[in-house]
């Protein structure tokens, strides 16, 4: 490019001076006819250029322009030129990355070794107690005493309220004079018939008058019996007045307050034993030939990180869900620890069968190419790629995650490439970071 700015400037200078040179000349040799002469211009650094001297300043000023416009031609030419050639290209990162060794953590290699493999079905739904109810107030009357609040643990047979037995204790003792009543003619009665026995015995009275006198203890047996029955009915009402908690377990809610006034059947609280929680999930209805009573499942609950609570299928409802094609189980949670709360959501995964020990590898590790699976090896310091033949379905093996079995392909012992490896191939270098 400065080649060609230079020989632009070159011939500028060159007809610059030419021209000058010719408007030096004589008049007569100026003339149409005269004789060409030839100017050199040696410091122009350019070839020597000839001008008539003879010829009109038109024709001068006409190859003037042309000689400047092929000049021009040719310098933007050598500039287009200039401008295609190929620059010397940048180093590329992601080549270079390539090229270097891949280091890999403990955790990215596993070896493929035999595994007892389960095949599992996924579950998920809400954890409730298995035991809970709504304790409710037997009688009616004002609640004297509330002695419990929410998420305080009783015991059976706590006191959980009281309630005015002011009315009930008049009423029972009403009853228990009844029932003295009973009894002192029941004695009457008794004392008239033994009388009228050893009179009739004798001879002093008729056998028709000893019946009637008969007739009337037994009214008085029964009068006494009914007295009793009435006032053992007073006696459990009175006993009813005391709220008591009818199993251990926790108070989930108060329904009533101190000095509200409640009838029969009201509800006091709500009391929950969480030792033993229900976990109720859905399942296909094309899963359930498969799912059995006592088949463990294990899961997880949002807030307990990485612990794993566990469970065995205790009942299976007979028909599915409504509106869906779903049937649900019922799945026994052992809660001794009571860590489990009512309404909490649970995800995991039904154990449906487990297989003997077999070769297997992470379901992470597998890839494929045109159907054919494939893992990527790390044998001698070196990427490998092994062709694999696979079981007949996936598996999973627990906490440890998703295993697949493998039948031809790899060895037991061979570590198998978890991580992804990017564009690397087979043959690359690769460590294990530590070794």
């Amino acid at each position: 490019m400065k080649s060609s700015a230079r020989q632009q400037s070159a011939v500028i200078e060159i007809v610059e001076s030419g021209e000058d040179n010719v408007s030096r000349l004589p008049d007569n040799e100026a003339a149409p006819g005269a004789r060409l002469a030839s100017v050199p211009v040696a410091d122009a650094g350019g070839p020597d250029v000839v001008y008539d001297a003879g010829a009109g300043a038109p024709e001068k000023r006409s190859m003037r322009v042309w000689i400047i416009a092929a000049v021009l031609i040719v310098g933007a030419v050598a500039t287009w030129i200039a401008m295609r050639s190929p620059a010397t290209p940048a180093p590329d990162p992601a080549a270079a990355a390539a090229s270097a060794p891949l280091e890999l953590a403990a955790v990215d290699v596993v070896a493929a070794q035999p595994r007892v493999l389960s095949r599992v079905l996924p579950l998920s739904g809400s954890i409730a107690p298995v035991i809970q109810a709504t304790v409710k107030s037997k009688v009616s009357g004002d609640v004297e005493v509330l002695t419990v609040r929410e998420g305080q643990d009783v015991r059976e047979g706590d006191v959980i309220a009281r309630i005015d037995t002011r009315n009930l204790q008049a009423q029972y003792d009403r009853e228990l004079a009844a029932v003295e009543k009973a009894r002192a003619d029941l004695d009457l009665a008794k004392l008239n018939r033994d009388k009228n026995r050893t009179l009739l015995e004798q001879k002093y009275i008729s056998q028709n008058t000893y019946e009637t006198t008969e007739s009337a203890y037994a009214a008085s047996v029964a009068n006494f019996k009914l007295a009793e029955a009435q006032a053992r009915v007073m006696k459990i009402s009175l006993d009813d007045a005391v709220v008591r908690a009818p199993f251990a377990g926790t108070i989930a809610r108060r329904m009533v307050q101190p000095g509200e006034k409640v009838s029969t059947d009201s509800a006091i609280v709500t009391l929950v034993d969480l030792r033993q929680m229900l976990l109720e999930a859905a399942v296909p209805a094309a899963e359930i030939p498969s799912v059995q009573v006592g088949q463990p499942a294990r899961f997880k609950v949002g807030g307990f990180g990485d612990r794993q609570f566990t469970g065995e299928v205790q009942r299976i409802n007979p028909v599915t869900t409504e509106g869906s094609r779903a049937i649900t189980i019922y799945i026994a949670v052992p809660n001794i620890d009571r860590a489990l709360k009512g309404g909490m959501f649970a995800q995991g995964e039904l154990v449906l069968a487990s297989t003997q020990p077999v070769l297997s590898v992470p379901q992470a590790a597998v890839h494929s190419e045109a159907g054919v699976p494939f893992v990527y090896t790390l044998a001698d310091g070196k990427i490998a790629r092994a062709q694999l033949t696979l079981g007949d379905q996936a598996a999973t093996n627990g906490p440890e995650g998703s295993f697949v079995e493998v039948r031809n392909g790899l060895k037991a012992g061979e570590r198998v490439i978890v991580a992804d490896i990017g564009n690397r191939q087979a043959g690359s270098p690769a460590s294990v970071r530590g070794e």
